[in-house]
């Protein structure tokens, strides 16, 4: 019998919830009577912003496979880009942001957890992971606390399940103090034929649920993470799942010879709303039904409600539709692995999700309004008023440092520029021993076992040119991904995103928001690396600022033969120093980190960035590399010159001389992060062959000194402005992140 005579929901319970009145009106009308409670959870999960995009989907019709997804097939839990060989890579970066804020270690760890299920449950094996995170200064005690905490929430779980950490990012910013950012990124390999969908299709099909228990915890986690963070955000640790990844490392082993059976023909992970996102999604893609009983769901804590249980965000569970007859041949695969099994539903042919409760129909829904009905919201944007004032700064007021030797070390010991070994010393970078490239590096390389091939991966993005000029420091954080894969010998072949914003009914913050998605989505369409799967993560503010807009970009490369592959470091003395670019002149100090660390401004318009010399400089470098004619390959970024020569030095162990001549000021000629440039260093005897590859490619190659000794000299105009040891530089870089947590006991 189907659900009636209901009685009206207290506005009161369906507002905390997270919807609004007009939102009821629509579920009313959507099911032509009042909800239930369960109902209205699953309504309120489903329609948030975290699950239903309700805001962000208008404009993410900008990046073009996303509108071919929303206008075709659908959505799937990550990415694929075909890599040859009937091989793909599976791939997808997502934020953990306020679970990370209020406890941080489990909300990183159960960050990875998430990700990872979004690979393995397409069929791919999970081959590395990378994040990008941000957090206030260090010099906070909090600050201190969340950093140590989500660094090793990562490695615990990354650790333990087995995947390696390869690389990533971390900024600190004092507007990312009340509100740090965890973006997970996670990569897999499989054959084509393998691809595994999360669709319920064929009526009759059982629906079992597998892997761990369901418990309490999690529960809302989704419309949490689609409210800002406040002093009472403290009270919502309940709101933020627990990790198991010796559970998940089973469940990993477990779903891919599962699915090697051939038995499973849908599934999905239960991430954000748990079993309601699982049930309607997979009807939904299939455009079929399904009924499932609750009280067959395994769980943990006794007394659970109907309620809770289909909004618990607990982990290592996934949805799987399995053929009929063959369900015990499939929960066998499970139990051998020490893991729940069991069949709590199976499809139907009506289009509706039917929850019962020991015999009692407590939720029926559409699957479709549950799942792609969620209301859209086209809100206004408004240019933000700061802007005016900061891209017109004067920054001719700024004065010249009066020992640029010390004003690199500054640069270099600044927590955003300096090691990142006190993190990813942490991480289990080695394991499946796939990595030939370490983190430390522009970028992560992986080989791809039984081919020639390996991919190099990244992830990038400067929030202070994106709050600076939105669409330009969009477009600038792709050009960067591109440029640090081609400083490792790899061509850009696709991207996932996790965007980071404010609170998107703020004008001024979704107009940041639409400015960046438009600036990404030309400048992925441009270097040819489409945008295949990605994350929205709105409302990262706390009452006092909101963090700067951070489009975090995660980009695929390939190399097709991986013996062509390049680091950053200098190799031997004797080596010429050369620069690949697009200008010989470089641009202001304007949001630079020299700008940021020596004079506490964020101010001026980010550098100019031409995409068509971009590329070709990417291009002579890459083919340099395949050619075999470089020892480095180093991009300039953060600090510039300057600070990549240090780098490239320390790297290596080994000094450098290097002459320069410029009409502008000393320190832009240093500091200045001018797009479009790449550092590199190869034997006098292949300066020529360097020279053709760019002159063909009418790109600058600028020679400018040589590899070798034990210090870092810097001659501008026949004056020596750095005059460095090494050991010295090195000594404040890598350590710097360390002393400053050891200062705080850790």
């Amino acid at each position: 019998m189907p659900i009636t005579n209901t009685e009206p929901i207290d506005p009161k319970v369906y507002r905390e919830m997270g919807l609004s009145d007009e939102e009821y009106k629509s579920v009313t009308e959507a099911l032509g009577r009042h909800p239930t409670y369960t109902e209205v959870g699953m309504y309120a999960v489903m329609w948030s912003e975290h699950c239903g995009y309700k805001y962000s989907r208008p404009i993410l019709r900008y990046f073009s496979k996303y509108k071919e997804a929303i206008d075709g097939a659908g959505l799937e839990n990550a990415g694929i880009i075909d890599i040859g060989g009937g091989l793909g890579v599976v791939f997808k970066i997502e934020s953990h942001n306020h679970p990370s804020a209020v406890e941080p270690f489990q909300g990183a760890a159960t960050g990875i957890g998430g990700i990872l299920r979004d690979i393995f449950t397409m069929g791919a094996r999970p081959i590395a992971c990378l994040n990008s995170l941000r957090f206030g200064s260090l010099d906070d005690a909090r600050t201190r606390y969340l950093f140590e905490h989500v660094v090793g929430g990562i490695a615990f779980y990354g650790n333990c399940v087995g995947v390696p950490t390869v690389g990533g990012e971390v900024y600190f910013e004092d507007c990312y103090a009340g509100n740090p950012l965890l973006n997970a990124m996670a990569i897999g390999v499989l054959k084509h034929d393998d691809i595994a969908y999360a669709k319920a299709e064929g009526v009759g099909n059982p629906v079992m649920i597998v892997g761990s228990r369901t418990g309490r915890d999690g529960i809302h986690g989704a419309t949490f993470a689609s409210v800002e963070l406040t002093e009472e955000s403290e009270n919502r640790k309940s709101n933020v799942q627990m990790g198991d990844p010796f559970c998940e490392k089973l469940l990993i082993e477990a779903t891919l010879e599962a699915l090697k059976t051939g038995f499973i023909t849908g599934i999905q992970d239960m991430g954000a709303a748990g079993i309601t996102c699982s049930t309607c999604e997979t009807s939904a893609k299939a455009g079929t039904g399904m009924t499932i009983d609750v009280r067959k769901v395994p769980v943990r804590e006794t007394g659970m409600s109907a309620y809770e249980i289909m909004l618990s965000e607990s982990q290592e569970r996934m949805l799987a539709i399995v053929k009929k007859g063959r369900e015990t041949e499939v929960a066998n695969v499970f139990k051998k692995w020490g893991l729940q099994a069991v069949v709590v539903g199976k499809v139907t042919d009506d289009g509706l999700v039917h929850v019962y409760d020991n015999g009692e129909l407590v939720a029926q829904v559409p699957a479709k309004s549950l799942a792609d009905d969620a209301p859209t919201y086209y809100l206004k944007t408004s240019e933000p008023a700061y802007l005016k004032d900061v891209q017109n700064y004067d920054l001719s007021s700024i004065p010249e440092p009066t020992d640029y030797n010390e004003a690199l070390i500054k640069l270099m010991t600044c927590s955003s520029i300096a090691s990142k070994e006190w993190v990813y010393e942490q991480y289990d970078h080695m394991v499946q021993t796939n990595t030939i490239i370490l983190p430390g590096s522009d970028a992560a390389v992986l080989r791809i076992r039984e081919t020639t091939k390996a991919i190099a991966v990244t992830t990038d993005c400067n929030g202070r040119y994106c709050y600076l000029d939105p669409f330009n420091g969009a477009q600038i954080a792709v050009a960067e991904a591109a440029r640090n894969l081609a400083c490792s010998g790899a061509r850009p072949i696709g991207v996932t995103d996790c965007l980071n914003f404010g609170n998107p009914e703020k004008p001024e913050a979704f107009w940041q928001f639409e400015q960046c998605v438009k600036g990404m989505a030309e400048a992925c369409d441009f270097f040819g690396a489409p945008v295949v799967s990605g994350n929205v993560s709105f409302y990262n503010e706390t009452p006092e600022m909101s963090i700067y807009p951070t489009p975090t970009v995660g980009m695929l490369g390939l190399i097709e033969n991986a013996e062509k592959r390049c680091t950053s470091n200098f190799k031997n003395t004797g080596d010429v120093i050369a620069l690949i670019s697009s200008t010989c002149e470089p641009d202001s100090l304007a949001g630079s980190e020299y700008l940021n660390t020596i004079h506490g401004l964020a101010v001026g318009k980010p550098p100019a960035l031409d995409m068509d010399r971009e590329k070709r400089v990417h291009e002579v470098v890459i083919r340099a590399i395949e050619n075999g004619l470089l020892s480095s390959a180093h991009d300039c970024a953060d600090g510039g010159m300057a600070v990549t020569l240090a780098e490239s030095c320390i790297l290596g162990k080994i000094g450098a001389d290097v002459s320069m001549s410029d009409c502008c000021s000393n320190a832009a000629a240093l500091f200045a992060e001018t797009q479009s440039r790449i550092v590199v260093s190869l034997p006098d005897d292949g300066l020529g062959a360097l020279k053709a590859i760019a002159d063909e490619l009418m790109v600058n190659c600028t020679e400018l000194g040589k590899v070798g000794g034990s210090k870092l000299s810097v001659i501008i105009n026949d004056v020596e402005v750095i005059s460095l040891d090494v050991d010295e530089l090195e000594a404040g870089w890598r350590t710097s992140i360390g002393d400053k947590m050891k200062e705080s006991g850790i």
